[in-house]
């Protein structure tokens, strides 16, 4: 009969674990075992990561793993590594690797044979989208949003006709200007689900249209804890297709309707549901 995995000894290797992403308690046995049992425990932020550690009572040594020293550090655990070392990567919160360090420290040790094996646990985006209330059998993940408005802009009207939803993380200074890019680029009407502080005290769900939330959240001042940002599936009005050359459709409706510039641009932003500022914006674009 095949022993189980858990009454067996950690077998050498690189262990990704996930680790809460705010309750404690969202932590699994296995997750447990594999840091208990391992030699060395590899953290984004030691003392973060220690307040966990102290929490279940598990004594093991920590080094720092953090983007800054990435490179170097990963080489360090990787000769470990080949000496057969049982080693915990962890990141502050959720699967390490996912919007966070890792990655390289993985591709090194897959290069050189090194097994890596995942413990899977908490993550914000799958958390988020259960209890977003939008469909979610197909959805896309893209990490943090461009924290400079003109590269969110861009990013944002890349997924403007998407057919599902667009899971992001933002940091909760950047939250208002963020949406008020989302209003501009993709319309005040488009559904929105920001998730803040997940599993934590203050756990907040605000679901509706982007316009609506942004008065809601720009009512309060400022904006704390962890975010993540779910853009609703592009609306039936929402332009799909071949593009629309803006300015012959601004011709055509001043032609037709008898009305100037300013009304018509006014009258084609209702009907792609963009302001007239981003309506603008596009056009001169389309122009230079």
């Amino acid at each position: 009969m095949k022993r189980d995995e858990s009454a067996q000894h950690l077998p050498p290797g690189l262990y990704l674990v996930a680790t809460p992403i705010g309750n404690l308690e969202d932590i699994t046995l296995r997750a447990l075992r594999v840091l208990r049992e391992s030699d060395l425990i590899a953290c984004e932020d030691t003392r973060h990561t220690q307040k966990l550690l102290n929490h279940y009572a598990i004594e093991k040594p920590t080094v720092s793993y953090h983007e800054h020293i990435e490179a170097s550090r990963a080489s360090e655990l990787l000769e470990k590594l080949k000496q057969n070392a049982r080693i915990a990567l962890v990141s502050d919160a959720g699967m390490p690797t996912i919007s966070d360090p890792g990655f390289r420290l993985v591709e090194l040790a897959v290069r050189t044979g090194i097994a890596v094996i995942p413990v899977p646990g908490a993550t914000a985006v799958v958390a988020a989208l259960a209890a977003s209330g939008l469909p979610n059998h197909s959805f896309c993940f893209h990490g943090f949003l461009p924290s400079k408005s003109s590269a969110r802009r861009e990013a944002l009207e890349k997924i403007r006709t998407a057919e599902h939803p667009q899971v992001f993380y933002e940091a909760p200074h950047r939250l208002l200007e963020c949406l008020k890019d989302v209003e501009e680029v993709l319309g005040a009407e488009r559904q929105v689900v920001v998730a803040r502080e997940l599993t934590k005290l203050h756990e907040e769900f605000l679901r509706g249209e982007v316009g609506e939330l942004l008065r809601v959240l720009s009512s309060r001042g400022e904006v704390k804890g962890e975010i993540t940002l779910i853009i609703g599936k592009s609306g039936k009005g929402a332009q799909t297709g071949a593009p629309v050359n803006l300015r012959e459709r601004v011709d055509e409706l001043m032609r037709q309707e008898k009305i100037d510039e300013k009304a018509a641009l006014k009258r084609l932003a209702k009907q792609m549901k963009l302001s007239k500022s981003e309506l603008y914006r596009r056009l001169q674009r389309s122009e230079s």
